[in-house]
């Protein structure tokens, strides 16, 4: 049987340079391909058929000139049989060149830079979620592609609460985290869910870039637009994502958010904070630190000792989704950075960092905000 190596498929990547198919086993040279009108890459998926028990050698040789270059060391390939587990794959990084050796069983196996979350899932997670009881669905309208960006509100108290996922689309973990806070929101059983959803209303974004989603790319959109650098001045041109959802969150306000990301390089669940910002409030800064600090006790996957340098006073890049909400709306905004590799203080030899791990760090993020819901 003929091996082939395939990426044409929602949320693709991958070229193929060359192939070698020897009885001592099959090698292909591939490299991933650029966002789109951008420089970004490190995102791939693709599948190679017809290779059940032979020897297989993946070599990606672009991997040097990635976005993140320092995310490969340490890191494993995900590689999926069924395209619900998701494993890790013997992996290695030298020269410049990501090595993945796999051994298939069946004649199809799928590879990817971390568990996929289809658009096809997200239209089943918003078709399922607008289907339970108090949960209204909403279009906020078209990215450049024409595919709807869709807001989910759950709860009716007063503090406004937003949680958007998936700026960047090659950030999967992202939307596998969203996808566990509306199974948490939307469980009449849960106690904590129950008295979230009367203290406060939920404004879910599940998929912020849809149109980077389906195309397979790292961080950008249509256009090569970097949405998490759109937030102080969005434009329908560019960037409709932000542009839309902005206008939404004018709407309602802004006293908790949380912006869901993955991060290629530091081996641990982190927040990013708003700390530079120019109208900084103690009370404000207060809440986020416990936040934190309430979190790391609550789950061993979360902690506060890794993570990104805090921007000096006044110096908060006010183009980032963070920075902007606590400056605009006096909001106690987060970015939460969950690792393309694994929380090292806890390592899963079989899976690594995982959607399932991503799922259970949102309910337990939820639970951490009824602690605090009052306070806001």
């Amino acid at each position: 049987m003929t091996i082939s190596i395939t990426s044409a498929f929602d949320s693709g990547n991958i070229r193929v340079l060359s192939t070698t198919d020897t009885p001592a086993g099959f090698r292909a040279e591939l490299e991933i391909i650029e966002d789109h009108a951008s420089e970004f890459f490190q995102w791939f998926h693709f599948r190679i058929a017809g290779a059940a028990g032979r020897q297989v050698e993946l070599a990606i040789v672009n991997a040097g000139a990635s976005a993140y270059p320092a995310g490969w060391p340490g890191y494993s390939a995900r590689i999926s049989e069924d395209r619900d587990a998701w494993l890790l794959a013997d992996t290695d990084y030298a020269d410049g060149t990501l090595t993945i050796r796999v051994e298939p069983q069946g004649n199809a196996l799928w590879v990817a830079y971390f568990a996929p979350y289809s658009m096809e899932r997200h239209h089943d997670l918003i078709a399922w979620a607008a289907s339970q009881p108090g949960v209204a669905s909403r279009e906020l309208g078209l990215t450049l592609d024409g595919q709807p960006i869709d807001l989910l509100t759950i709860g009716d108290g007063d503090k406004q609460v937003w949680l958007y996922a998936r700026q960047h689309p090659g950030e999967s973990m992202a939307q596998w985290w969203a996808e566990g806070a509306l199974e948490r929101l939307t469980d009449e059983e849960d106690a904590v869910a129950r008295l979230l959803r009367q203290k406060a209303t939920f404004h879910i974004v599940p998929n912020m870039n849809p149109d980077g989603s389906r195309r397979g790319h790292l961080r950008t959109n249509a256009v090569g637009v970097n949405l998490n650098r759109e937030w102080h001045a969005p434009s329908m041109e560019r960037s409709p994502e932000v542009f839309l959802v902005r206008a939404a969150m004018d709407e309602s306000g802004v006293d908790f958010a949380i912006d869901v990301h993955g991060d290629e390089s530091i081996p641990a669940v982190f927040m990013a904070g708003f700390e530079g910002i120019p109208s900084l409030a103690d009370r404000q800064l207060a809440l986020y630190r416990r936040y934190c600090d309430t979190l790391a006790a609550r789950t061993p996957d979360f902690q506060t000792r890794l993570g990104y340098p805090v921007s000096a006073p006044g110096k908060a890049n006010l183009s980032m989704s963070t920075a902007q909400l606590a400056e605009r709306y006096g909001a106690v905004s987060m970015t939460l950075e969950m690792p393309f590799k694994d929380n090292d203080d806890l390592p899963d030899a079989d899976f690594g960092w995982s959607p399932a791990r991503s799922k259970q760090l949102a309910k337990d993020c939820l639970g951490v905000l009824a602690e605090i819901i009052d306070d806001l």
